[in-house]
């Protein structure tokens, strides 16, 4: 007889999304430009030449959405506030047409006993604060905190969590040093400056928001934590990459975050790219506050091996491959193929990579509450002829990865919730339209939904908390 596996009862299951991955209405309702909008339309940068203008027309359609999230039994939906659509320049005047979309969206939510998950920031910057300079000038950190405290002001108590940023590795590295991501720029020197001041920005949004609010608000940061392996234990080489990598990847943002300093080995490591001089008198015990939340994503693993040579350029971003690197400061690490199964991404599906990533976290601040903000997968997956899409990798995916999440909290690791990407196909990127992470499927066309098996199967997971077979599939809502 199969030992049927439970989480705690107040375990809370989500799903999330980004604001311009499946929004659209790019310019409507007094929405300013964002650095993806100008990002999409520049010829070459997205594949097929997609752009977000229309994505799934959430905007739209967010009554038929939450309808979908609560037919899905989830606890909580996790989705990002267009900082444009409520303030078009990121600074200045704030439009009321955008927030009241977001005040009437977290009252639906709420009405239907779902809990608004905000995020600050995935990604969409205001066009007018890049032009001045984006994340590596220090005035939009500072434009960020008040953001951040007219959103608070605007929707208050009504939002269950605020997270301030998502993956500020990403909008860091990805789009200041490789360039794959808005708003492609590929300047070491800005990428740093960007890591930091998104950080900073972390820190004084957080500080407002409980200013507006009180000082239990619960204040998180998602961040995509790297869990990467040497390639040979043994070698000193590859024990000085898996160093610096985690360096960059993870320390530079869960040090100053968590214990308020910044690791002295990675200025060390980067002082050939810049003196760090921009870190301000007192930026780190801003950039300190308690997080009631850590979120975690995670997708994948990587594997490291140092050349010694100046000529094994890590050309490997992390979420896809790169012709430059966004690890800076380490261009003599060879990245190594991983072994499959991949995804659609060509990402390696390695679930005991999140046990080990929530464990390692558990271990090392053993008083801070985790919660799993993003895991999903992209497969291509179609309608079949009996109307129905039936994604069993993804099953097998999240089956997997969900399994992983609840060997870390049986080994005692404060683990919370876990929200699946994405409830919707959607914008993926630079990727466009062509890779699909959603539980429900978008026509692009018709911009119908429909549910996958992922969908059927997730949400009777929600409902029991108890993980059901990959092949219980039951298409009774």
């Amino acid at each position: 007889m199969t030992t049927v596996r439970s989480f705690p009862a107040d375990f809370v299951w989500g799903s999330a999304t980004a604001a311009y991955q499946i929004e659209g209405a790019a310019s409507e309702g007094g929405r300013g430009p964002s650095i993806w909008d100008t990002y999409s339309h520049t010829p070459g940068l997205v594949k097929n030449g997609d752009t977000g203008d229309v994505a799934d027309d959430h905007y739209h359609r967010w009554p038929e959405d939450i309808e979908h999230i609560r037919k899905l039994n989830l606890d909580a939906y996790r989705f990002s506030i267009s900082w444009p659509r409520v303030q078009p320049g990121g600074s200045g005047e704030f439009n009321p047409e955008g927030i009241a979309f977001y005040k009437t969206l977290v009252a639906a939510l709420v009405d239907a006993g779902i809990k608004p998950v905000v995020t600050l920031y995935h990604w969409d910057l205001p066009q007018e604060l890049e032009d001045q300079g984006g994340w590596a000038n220090r005035q939009t950190a500072l434009n960020f905190a008040e953001y951040a405290r007219k959103m608070a002001e605007e929707l208050g108590n009504d939002v269950d969590v605020w997270t301030t940023l998502n993956e500020p590795w990403c909008s860091a590295y990805l789009g200041y040093g490789s360039g794959v991501h808005a708003p492609g720029r590929t300047e070491p020197v800005s990428a740093l400056r960007a890591v930091h001041h998104l950080n900073l920005a972390h820190g004084l949004a957080g500080r407002a928001i409980r200013e507006v609010l009180g000082e239990e608000t619960q204040i998180s940061i998602t961040l995509n934590l790297h869990v990467t392996r040497m390639a040979d234990p043994h070698s000193l080489q590859d024990q000085d990459a898996l160093r610096r990598i985690d360096g960059l990847a993870n320390r530079l943002f869960l040090v100053p975050l968590l214990e308020g300093h910044y690791p002295d080995d990675v200025l060390e490591d980067t002082k050939g790219v810049t003196d760090w001089s921009f870190i301000e008198d007192g930026d780190t015990e801003l950039i300190h506050i308690p997080v009631q939340i850590l979120g975690v994503n995670y997708y994948s693993t990587g594997m490291v091996q140092g050349t010694g040579a100046g000529d094994g350029t890590s050309d490997n971003d992390g979420h896809g491959n790169s012709s430059h690197s966004p690890w800076i400061g380490s261009e003599d690490i060879k990245w190594l193929p991983m072994p499959g199964p991949h995804t659609q991404m060509g990402w390696n599906i390695d679930p005991g990579g999140m046990t080990e990533l929530l464990v390692s976290l558990g271990k090392k601040y053993p008083d801070q509450p985790l919660m799993v903000t993003e895991n999903g997968a992209a497969f291509i997956d179609e309608v079949s002829a009996d109307g129905r899409v039936h994604d069993d990798r993804r099953v097998a995916y999240l089956h997997d990865h969900i399994a992983a999440v609840l060997d870390a909290h049986d080994a005692g690791v404060d683990v919370r919730g876990y929200f699946a990407w994405s409830l919707l196909d959607n914008f993926e990127w630079a990727w466009g339209y062509e890779r699909r992470f959603g539980i429900i499927r978008v026509d692009y066309e018709t911009l119908k939904r429909i549910w996958k098996d992922s969908a059927f199967w997730y949400a009777k997971l929600a409902r029991t908390s108890e993980l059901p077979a990959t092949t219980d599939i039951d298409y009774a809502i």
